[in-house]
């Protein structure tokens, strides 16, 4: 497995589609995922991302005062931090917000809009992924909106025809398996973020360029494989092949902080994952990411947290216990 995908699997991807929209020529919306939309997953994902798939017509999409971008007809926009956006067929009439156009699906299948002036028709299925860990580098480093034409690309085929084929049996509500969705959208953000890296040109200084650095994506591998490893500096650069030094270079310049330091937030993301999730105790997991006593682990997580670890796990325990009984797909 290569290091995108580990760092993609360490996220515990979610993913649904929820809506299928009709426009009709002249027409603009405003839209943002909000807590209604993602009632699939309880609790609500604390990061969001956001996507629509053109799959008739075409648009035009706006996030803040950026540059307007055009979509077409088998593209998919991607928003990585769900930032409140504009979409029509033209950017200079009056929005309407898109939650009041939305009609509960017939059957039991997708919530529908279908809104417009009577003119050209741009179809889209709108949907997320989403994901509870507090910080992640892999969406940080992504740019607001994202344009991406699925069919390219080694799995382009087959991504495309498996997600025209969800979206079909979405807005007939016979969709039973949502493993297939959940899978469907790690390939998809995984395929978007490959490619955007790809696309990077040289000395753009972003850290997402230690993905195709062959000894710093080999450093980030092993540091998710084995969180609980005694790691040093001294040893991440014994284990791929350069000194010391040369390695903390590299690894500052390409990731934006030392190994050490993100070897350590990296460790508390996955300690908050198990305090929430499993009955291990607080001594067992700190052991687990890699802390040799508990009051040390005590102090690393109030300092990430703001919370002792056993508050932090009592208080989103209690949140996941009160939530309503809602089953994930």
């Amino acid at each position: 497995m290569d290091s995108l995908s580990i760092l993609v699997e360490k996220m515990r991807l979610t993913g649904s589609i929820f809506l299928d929209a009709e426009f009709t020529a002249p027409w603009c919306v405003t839209s943002s995922i909000g807590p209604d939309d993602c009632v699939q997953f309880v609790p609500i994902p604390r990061n969001v991302i956001a996507f629509h798939y053109v799959s008739t017509g075409k648009l035009l999409t706006q996030v803040g005062n950026g540059t307007p971008m055009a979509v077409s007809r088998g593209e998919i926009v991607l928003f990585p931090r769900n930032d409140k956006h504009t979409i029509g067929s033209q950017l200079d009439i009056a929005p309407v917000k898109a939650d009041s156009l939305i009609k509960p699906g017939k059957d039991g299948g997708l919530a529908e809009i279908r809104y417009g002036g009577g003119g050209e028709t741009t179809r889209i299925v709108c949907g997320y992924l989403g994901t509870d860990r507090q910080q992640e580098p892999l969406l940080a480093m992504l740019p607001p909106v994202i344009r991406l034409k699925i069919s390219e690309g080694a799995l382009g085929d087959w991504i495309e025809s498996s997600f025209k084929l969800a979206a079909k049996e979405l807005r007939a509500g016979s969709l039973r398996d949502g493993n297939m969705l959940t899978h469907l959208a790690e390939l998809l953000f995984k395929e978007t973020v490959r490619r955007f890296i790809a696309g990077l040109p040289p000395g753009s200084g972003k850290w997402q360029h230690g993905l195709r650095d062959d000894r710093v994506a080999s450093a980030l591998v092993m540091l998710h494989e084995q969180l609980g490893r005694h790691w040093t500096a001294e040893r991440l650069a014994a284990e791929v092949g350069l000194s010391r030094s040369a390695f903390a270079e590299r690894f500052q310049r390409l990731v934006g902080e030392s190994p050490m330091r993100y070897l350590a937030k990296q460790r508390l993301q996955e300690a908050a994952e198990r305090l929430k999730s499993g009955g291990d105790s607080i001594a067992r997991v700190a052991l687990r990411v890699g802390y040799e006593s508990e009051a040390a682990f005590n102090r690393a997580f109030k300092r990430e947290f703001g919370l002792p670890p056993a508050t932090w796990r009592k208080q989103n325990q209690d949140e996941t216990d009160n939530s309503p009984d809602v089953g994930h797909l």
